[in-house]
């Protein structure tokens, strides 16, 4: 059951990210570009818990699924700042 929910965890975020870069290249406007770089590491990040807890139980994720989540959050940010101005 838990395997299900990441899968979907991931599906949801590459939705979200695809749907965010499809609507930068209508528009451009660059926030569309940020969030979309933000939900893609996130894809990336939900796609190593489920290797992490599902598929590589032995092998210890943790703190490369930490360094991704930690980088896309910087990149929202960065956008967010950056526009504001």
């Amino acid at each position: 059951m838990a395997a299900i929910v990441y899968v979907l965890g991931a599906a949801s975020t590459l939705l979200c990210s695809v749907l965010l870069f499809r609507q930068y290249r209508a528009g451009r406007h660059p926030l569309l570009l940020w969030s979309g770089l933000c939900f893609a590491g996130l894809t990336i990040t939900n796609v190593f818990v489920f290797v992490d807890l599902t598929m590589l139980p032995e092998i210890d994720l943790h703190l490369l699924r930490l360094a991704v989540v930690a980088v896309s959050l910087c990149l929202l940010a960065f956008g967010l700042v950056r526009e504001s101005k």
